[in-house]
């Protein structure tokens, strides 16, 4: 059955509040994660001369905003927690957007490159062809979307106080696809171990 509005409500409210009750853990906890290789597959996929434009959705304490500002380009922040919000502006300089995921309200052809590292997970099935319609608006012609999520069989539910959507590689390009993307590249993280220990699945997309 479809979710409800009232249900999507819950559903940010409930997921937005597990992480401002751990955003400091959070934001120690994952300091020192290396996603340089994420970061590498964005950049290089975007067409043109830097530095660009990049929209860095779901940046949390802003970990990755200070490298790509630090690389040159200039980096815009985006996120739900309002604790995040803080913490990205503070540690990184940059602007930082404070927005829910279900309520995106991004300026047109504005990024050569959005990055959605370990965000668009959280985003329910029914809502996710609105979300990436969304963040496609928002790219230049031919503008490159980067994303990581945790794979899983299509299912979704509630996970240990946030809500997620684990879909497998089939599912996720159909899904690109009918939002308007041309597949680039698809890898699994971490890199060098057997399939089954791998459990994020990454993806480069073009805007058509």
């Amino acid at each position: 059955m479809p979710l409800a509005p009232e249900e999507l409500a819950t559903i940010a409210a409930r997921t937005i509040a597990h992480y401002s009750g751990s955003a400091e853990p959070f934001r120690e906890g994952t300091r020192d994660h290396d996603v340089s290789q994420n970061i590498h597959a964005l950049l290089s996929a975007i067409e043109g001369q830097p530095p660009f434009d990049i929209l860095d959705v779901g940046c949390g304490p802003g970990r990755d905003l200070r490298t790509f500002t630090a690389l040159g380009h200039r980096a815009v922040g985006l996120d739900g927690t309002p604790e995040f919000v803080t913490m990205a502006r503070t540690d990184s300089g940059c602007e930082v957007w404070h927005q829910d995921l279900l309520a995106l309200d991004l300026p047109a052809a504005r990024f050569d490159g959005i990055f959605a590292n370990a965000v668009l997970f959280h985003v329910p099935s029914q809502e996710l062809p609105r979300v990436l319609t969304d963040l496609r608006k928002a790219l230049r012609p031919r503008g490159v979307l980067f994303t990581s999520n945790p794979r899983g069989n299509n299912e979704e539910g509630w996970n240990r106080g946030r809500y997620g959507a684990y879909h497998d590689l089939e599912r996720w390009q159909s899904l690109m696809t009918a939002a308007g993307f041309t597949e680039i590249d698809h890898y699994y993280r971490p890199a060098g171990l057997p399939l089954e220990q791998q459990p994020w699945l990454a993806s480069v997309w073009r805007a058509c």
